[in-house]
């Protein structure tokens, strides 16, 4: 760099910056190096390599030598050597060949043998993984050259693993290597670092001041690893201390810590333990097994004639399966449960520590691996944690396998709304006064012992994020040992961001507990016990952020996940997570829950694909979701920014997608003018709702395409497959599967459908254009009011509350199998308008689910209402479960319930055959 070259300008808390643009950092110097080596201005490649050269200290690629060498070309004008030097760095971590020949830097004592050593492969080396360790220290950065160059020499070829060590002087350097590395798997912590970084970092001031980091003497080892653990839980954490080590490992607080050490006394010692810590985390017990077994001569006498692959390969009719999905794939099928396996009912061998190793990487106490997808895992937790007669607050809008849930335990179901988004076809998520109303009004009823759990969707299709800690500690402060149930099937990727991870019942649980701990937790709740006195009015409770009594709480979180969605499983794929103070009481009932729903022949290689996935996020899971983030900020801004794309298209923003009450930060979306990790990180502790940035709801009405009709043109016409779609929208998500080539592709296919609806509006005259704004008008605004949840019938209400809207689904739900005391009508029948005016009443049979939007508008047992007729009959969708245009509306006939018996506690009703 020149002596005239303006100082790096280039801040080191843009955390909105991941791995995509670090590679266009490159890209842009390398152009940069072209048109300074042409004869061009060479002061674009002074700044350019400047601002590289703030970040790029975070990253133990190029590495110390590199950067150097880069510096020192520019310094002696070497246009020819810059170009090829930074060239061939870009290449190296586009292909990130870099990580196969790590090893392969000059190991001088002064760390300053020939850069480019770096970038030559070593003949006949085998593949390792690689990772970089990052290590704070208060040694001076002229000798960090040279400790490179120790930490190098304890490389063995024995090592399965190789890595690069990173090197930081400060905790704010430390803190933003944290997040802005990828690579990291391992920090070592040394005493005597300092507070400040030497760079620009107002965004970092702001949140180090916010957690009390002011003063030179806050930068202490113990504090570090405590907010590093705090952001990426899966790094293992080694202290080093040259005091008194034994009083650091006696303390409580150094439990973050994988180990502690006496200064580097012991080198080689941490060397090792970086390995194996990465080598724990590294092994998948179940699928390790699995692949041992597959390379043994196994004779099978058991009923699954495909193990082996015989009846396969020597097939002269079936031989191209095999050969489609190879010859692993069948020696690694067995029904077996032992010989290095193990029992998915009764695990107890290698899945059952593939289980936990699974419970560390969520923040779980226990999980357990479900093969047959969300749905089931659902299912297990409702039938395992509800008893016939207990009361469930339930969003209505929830996937279907809760409802069927409460069926099968015969749970009542007292069902909230979530805010409607009638524009778009779409419910939000269920606000907290909603849920603490229902809670309160159970209460009055004298019945708040029945209600036994929530159970909510988080996040939402649409991506809608609750406030899980605040809905969590608001209805404990009503009732402190109400069961949470989290749906989050679409948001198990969320763990493994820092942004994201409060936001997910696990998360949320583990700060709950934290909190419950914290002297000041007790100090707080009486302090707001006074302030409302003895009996506070439901309203002013309703207005109030409670805070729960920490010593009546007990802790009880489910959170499913179905990994296939969100993480490299095999389809159906799920996990069931447990956090529960009382799980020892309901153990049994679990594994009863297990026996029930759970295949007896579960799929191994599915199994496997859980183990394997677990490693993957624990290793490198950070970076893919830091990835799956940045893709989605590159198509909102493609998306919305491009003129021609814009006018018939747009991703919706936060301020679309949560209604400005549930804001209160004021947040409006992620890449509005002045958004910064500090603004968004208020929003994401404060707002009662978020919005998760991986889900985008692209507008395509506006185009003139309903969501159907767009979903399939991508798909058959573009080869582009996309999820969900409303009356007027197609959602897209982004996920660690994609990269920036995909984003072009989507970009490029929605600005030819744009030019082609713009040239066939241009080209089609006043009643081409009459036409599309009469399409347009349709979809956006003549759209369908969408219908609540009205009521139960009182055939189906039992002994409910007279405050409280729960019924006895479970009953309901069998007066279908009465074919008898059921009835048709068709939905254009003049009929249902008579009986809505004038009875009797219309009372469902069965659930009718239509998709989009993809939640019951009715369920059995409900009495149907005007406004749930009128949406049926505006509904254009193809797609309707439990119901057959041609049949109608499947009814219980008015004499059928008169006849049903009126339930007793806790027990449904029997049916009596209708005459």
């Amino acid at each position: 760099m020149s002596k005239e070259a303006k100082p790096a300008q280039k801040r080191i808390d843009q955390f909105f910056s991941g791995p995509g643009c670090r590679a266009d950092d490159w890209r842009d110097l390398v152009e940069a190096a072209k048109v300074w080596a042409r004869g061009g201005d060479r002061a674009k490649y002074d700044a350019a390599l400047a601002d590289l050269s703030v970040t790029e200290e975070f990253h133990g690629y190029p590495g110390l030598q590199l950067m150097a060498a880069l510096r020192e070309a520019a310094v002696a004008g070497d246009a020819a050597g810059s170009l090829a030097l930074s060239t061939r760095i870009t290449q190296a971590l586009q292909t990130k060949s870099f990580r196969q020949h790590a090893g392969d830097a000059s190991d001088n004592d002064e760390g300053n043998g020939d850069a480019s050593d770096l970038l030559v492969p070593t003949s006949g080396s085998a593949r390792r993984p690689y990772f970089e360790t990052l290590i704070v220290t208060g040694v001076s950065s002229n000798s960090w050259p040279s400790l490179a160059a120790e930490w190098r020499k304890l490389r063995r070829p024995a090592d399965q693993f190789v890595y690069e060590p990173v090197f930081v002087g400060s905790l704010e350097d430390a803190f933003c290597a944290t997040l802005l590395n990828p690579n990291l798997a391992a920090v070592v912590i040394n005493e005597g670092f300092g507070l400040r970084s030497r760079h620009d970092a107002p965004i970092l001031r702001t949140m180090t001041s916010s957690a009390r980091l002011n003063d030179e003497s806050d930068a202490s080892a113990l504090g570090l690893a405590h907010i590093i653990k705090r952001i990426r839980p899966e790094l293992d954490l080694y202290l080093m201390s040259n005091r008194d080590v034994e009083e650091m490992a006696g303390n409580p607080e150094a439990n973050v810590a994988r180990r502690i050490f006496y200064s580097i006394e012991e080198l080689l010692e941490l060397h090792l333990s970086i390995l194996e810590g990465v080598q724990d985390r590294y092994d998948t017990p179940f699928f390790d097994n699995l692949k041992k077994y597959a390379q043994r001569p196994i004779g099978t006498f058991h009923a699954l004639p495909i193990a082996r692959g015989k009846s396969i390969f020597k097939s002269d009719w079936i031989r191209d399966m095999g050969e489609f999905y190879g010859l692993n794939l069948f020696l690694a099928e067995s029904s077996a449960t032992t010989g290095g396996l193990d029992s998915l009912l009764e695990p107890t061998g290698n899945i059952k520590k593939a289980q936990d190793k699974a419970a560390r990487a969520l923040g779980a106490d226990r999980v357990f691996f479900v093969t047959n997808g969300t749905s089931t895992s659902n299912k297990m937790a409702v039938q395992a944690l509800l008893a016939p007669g207990d009361i469930a607050i339930v969003d209505r809008n929830c996937h279907k396998s809760h409802h069927y849930g409460m069926v099968l335990a015969g749970a009542q179901p007292l069902y909230v709304e979530a805010f409607p988004m009638t524009e778009y076809s779409m419910y939000g998520a269920v606000p907290l006064k909603t849920i603490k109303q229902a809670l309160l009004n159970a209460k009055a009823d004298g019945r708040l012992d029945r209600v036994k759990m929530l159970d909510l969707t988080n996040c939402t299709f649409d991506g809608h994020i609750y406030n899980t800690r605040r809905v969590m500690e608001e209805c404990l402060a009503i009732k402190p040992d109400l069961i949470f149930l989290w749906d989050e099937a679409w948001f198990g990727f969320a763990r493994f961001s820092p942004f994201l991870r409060r936001r997910t019942g696990l998360g949320a649980a583990n700060e709950i507990e934290a909190w419950m701990h914290d002297p000041k937790s007790v100090t707080a709740y009486e302090q707001q016990q006074a302030e409302l006195g003895k009996n506070p009015s439901n309203e002013v409770l309703l207005k109030t952020r409670l805070i729960p009594d920490p010593r009546q709480i007990r802790l009880r979180v489910y959170q499913t996940n179905s990994t296939h969605k969100s993480m490299s499983a095999i389809r159906q794929g799920s996990m069931l997570s447990v956090k529960d103070v009382e799980f020892h009481t309901v153990e049994q009932q679990f594994k009863e829950a297990v026996f029930t729903h759970a295949s007896t022949s579960p799929n191994q290689q599915l199994i496997a694909s859980l183990d394997v996935s677990r490693r993957q996020m624990e290793l490198e899971g950070y970076g893919l979701v830091a990835n799956a983030i940045e893709v989605a900020f590159a198509i909102r801004k493609a998306v919305n920014n491009n003129p021609l794309i814009s006018k018939y298209f747009r991703v919706l923003g936060a301020d679309a997608m949560v209604p400005a009450p549930y804001r209160q930060s004021g947040f409006t979306d992620y890449l509005a003018a002045g958004v910064n990790w500090a603004n968004t990180l208020k929003s994401l502790d404060d707002d009662e709702f978020c919005l998760d940035p991986t889900r985008m709801t692209l507008v395509c009405g506006t185009a003139g395409f309903d969501g159907t009709q767009f979903k399939g043109m991508l798909a058959n016409e573009y080869s582009i497959q996309v999820n969900k779609t409303s009356r007027n929208s197609v959602l897209i998500q982004s996920n660690i599967n994609n990269t920036r080539s995909d984003v072009a592709h989507l970009v490029r296919v929605l600005a030819e459908i744009a030019g082609e609806v713009d040239r066939g509006l241009a080209q089609g005259g006043a009643n081409a254009k009459k036409t599309f704004e009469a399409r347009v008008k349709s979809l956006m605004k003549d759209v369908p009011d969408l219908p609540n949840f009205s009521h139960f019938h009182p055939s189906f209400r039992g002994d409910a509350g007279t405050k409280t809207n729960e019924g006895d689904i479970r009953s309901g739900f069998y007066t279908a199998y009465n074919a008898a005391g059921c009835e048709f009508i068709r939905l254009g029948d003049p009929e249902i308008d008579r009986r809505l005016k004038a009875g009797p009443e219309l009372v469902s049979a069965s659930f009718v689910i239509p998709y989009p939007p993809g939640f019951p508008i009715m369920v059995p047992g409900q009495v149907i209402t005007q406004e749930t007729i009128d949406f049926m009959r505006k509904l254009d969708v193809k797609e309707i479960h439990g119901y057959d245009a041609k049949e109608g509306l499947k009814l219980v006939r008015a004499e059928a319930l008169a006849k049903i018996g009126k339930p007793k506690p806790g027990a449904s009703p029997k049916l009596k055959a209708a005459s």
